[in-house]
């Protein structure tokens, strides 16, 4: 499967994934952005940790992932006994001449998280439908305080860049000088 790069004190042979120091100095390896449509709008590798894949590869992976993480959010299989719960409450409340308790649905959550033994795949979906899709090692810590961080960035400096129309690939060099410095910083200090 993978290429055999040394061996170790016992003289079995190991491959790249096993040796301890390249395994932990990996950190966030890539980042995609998904619009709304299931487009790919932005995407960036920060490492050699992933497989380099052509253009055409990435548009394929988000058009697949948003259409699996738009099936996974229909996927719960506690809806309906939410649902049931919620009913009983409402009618206990009337028979007991209390008003009617508002509820609001929980936002459809999909696919968040998707672990291989070789990377961490994170989503973070926006309440405007963009998905952020960090690829990380799968021993890195804090990846939401990072998706969280990425995403301020977006905001900061491609959301108020006003030549940049919602929905279009981002070309904004503040944002990728920015998330360059950041990336390297998290990478850094592993």
């Amino acid at each position: 499967m993978h290429e055999f790069l040394n061996r170790n004190e016992q003289g079995y042979r190991i491959g790249i994934d096993e040796i301890p120091h390249y395994r932990y100095t990996m950190g966030v390896l890539a980042l995609i952005v998904i619009n709304k449509a299931g487009g790919l709008i932005y995407n960036r590798t920060f490492g050699d940790g992933l497989n380099q894949l052509n253009t055409n590869d990435y548009l394929v992976l988000a058009g697949t992932f948003h259409g699996v993480h738009a099936i996974t959010a229909r996927l719960n299989p506690l809806k309906g006994f939410m649902n049931a719960q919620q009913q009983q409450q409402q009618q206990a409340a009337l028979s007991g001449g209390a008003a009617p308790i508002p509820s609001r649905p929980d936002p459809p959550s999909g696919l968040e998280v998707l672990e291989t033994e070789n990377f961490r795949l994170q989503c973070f979906n926006t309440l405007t439908g963009i998905k952020f899709l960090l690829f990380t090692d799968t021993m890195q810590a804090n990846v939401d305080v990072a998706m969280r961080r990425v995403y301020d960035l977006y905001s900061d400096y491609v959301m108020k860049n006003p030549f940049y129309q919602l929905e279009m690939p981002i070309r904004c060099e503040t944002f990728d000088r920015k998330l360059n410095s950041y990336i390297r910083e998290i990478n850094s200090s592993r």
